[in-house]
């Protein structure tokens, strides 16, 4: 249920307007971030014009996320208390999402919740890893340090995403424009050159008889159009739940570029996991059963799970992650290596965390060349598209002479009347 707050400044008599995703006025008006000096008047957003802000207004996000680990975590540095804390993020956030879970949360803690039974209420926004290491950090008296380290993460992660999306824009446009002129060209030129070959009688290749049913299909059913927005539309909406799906990430792994960056988030955020809670003093068989249980690729879980077995067996660190070094990849073998340092010095926390950083990086360089990657990928289909056109549409023009004209070889040949019998 969306709420709309009205907060007019007792001083000033200026009027702003907020939107807050929760079911009560009161939570309403804590999500709003009201300061004391403002009146506040809430009003029920319900029907289609619900429907419509909905649609409408910004969703939560990384960067949401991130600005409310990030303030969150600097107030219980100093003390705040936690309910407090989270209130105080209320006119930072920007989506009427994360305003409803501030006001949601806070009062969750006000009347003796903990914090990641709170923020748990919202599987959507806040993962299973998330909410295991909140859950290790209140175990071991380190929240603060948590938090601030789930905003730095989501920090690092909204920079990669933003760049990826820069790296789509162009891509997007062709692919767009191209999509776009198929179907005008189905609606104006197709039609007529369509009659002209019917009238002709020419033999049509298999390329034209296509454009001509798309064009048809077009002509007589326009609404067929609204059926792949829609699946575009949905395919959005539910991505984070389809790409959960196990057999559809072993195919993302395999693809030739996207296959590595998926391997690399995975990676990033799985180790980066293990070694906070390693670093907040959680035992290592239940620090490596969370990070499996939270870890987003399904390869991931599976070595976490492995790795967790051989060291309930007695192996140590290094040698449980070389007998399983198979399931990270070509990166492996260097994973095995970096823990063998570990072995070693003694300092696994700081070795997790070195590998994160290097997995970060390496995305971090994959997301400023994404767009020198899928320049040439995008001519090749905008090429294919063009050719594919121009073939359709053209080529049946260079066998319309024999429809038109008289075979040459029966004109100039001389008829039976004319020949004279010397």
């Amino acid at each position: 249920m969306l709420k709309k707050v009205a907060l007019a400044n007792t001083n000033t008599g200026r009027t702003s307007f907020l939107i807050v995703d929760t079911d009560d006025d009161d939570k309403a008006i804590s999500g709003s971030g009201r300061a004391a000096n403002e009146r506040a008047k809430v009003s029920t957003i319900n029907g289609l014009d619900e429907f419509v802000h909905r649609l409408t207004t910004r969703k939560g996000d990384v960067e949401d996320r991130s600005v409310l680990f990030t303030g969150v975590a600097r107030c219980l540095d100093r003390n705040i208390a936690t309910s407090k804390s989270f209130e105080l993020q209320a006119n930072r956030v920007k989506s009427p999402t994360y305003r409803g879970i501030i006001a949601e949360v806070s009062y969750q803690i006000s009347i003796g919740e903990k914090v990641s039974d709170a923020l748990n209420k919202f599987p959507t926004e806040f993962g299973p890893e998330i909410i295991a290491l909140v859950r290790a950090g209140e175990e071991s008296g380190r929240l603060p340090e948590i938090f601030a380290e789930i905003g730095k993460s989501s920090k690092k992660t909204l920079k990669i995403l933003k760049k990826l999306k820069k790296g789509m824009i162009y891509p997007g446009i062709v692919i767009t424009m191209g999509i776009g002129v198929v179907i005008t060209m189905s609606y104006t030129l197709v039609p007529a050159v369509s009659k002209l070959y019917g009238d002709l009688g020419a033999n049509l290749p298999s390329a034209t008889i296509m454009m001509m049913k798309i064009s048809d299909l077009l002509i007589a059913k326009p609404y067929v159009l609204l059926f792949p927005i829609a699946i575009f539309s949905m395919l959005m909406k539910n991505w984070s739940k389809i790409t959960k799906q196990p057999f559809l990430q072993k195919v993302f792994a395999s693809l030739p570029i996207v296959g590595g960056i998926v391997r690399k988030s995975s990676s990033a955020v799985s180790f980066r996991c293990l070694s906070l809670l390693l670093e907040s003093g959680v035992r290592i068989n239940k620090s490596l059963e969370i990070t499996s249980a939270s870890a987003p690729h399904i390869y991931h879980k599976e070595f976490f799970s492995r790795v967790r077995s051989h060291v309930n067996d007695g192996l140590g660190f290094s040698e449980s992650f070389l007998m399983e070094s198979h399931w990270l990849g070509e990166d492996g073998r260097n994973v095995c290596g970096v823990m063998e340092i570990a072995s070693e010095t003694g300092s696994a926390t700081d070795m997790l965390e070195e590998i994160a950083d290097d997995y970060e990086e390496e995305l971090d360089t994959v997301a400023n060349q994404i767009d020198k990657v899928l320049e040439p990928v995008t001519i090749v289909i905008l090429g294919a598209l063009v050719g594919f056109l121009i073939y359709a549409i053209y080529s049946p023009i260079f066998n319309l002479g024999q429809h038109m004209l008289p075979d040459s070889s029966e004109g100039n040949a001389p008829s039976p009347q004319s020949q004279v019998d010397y």
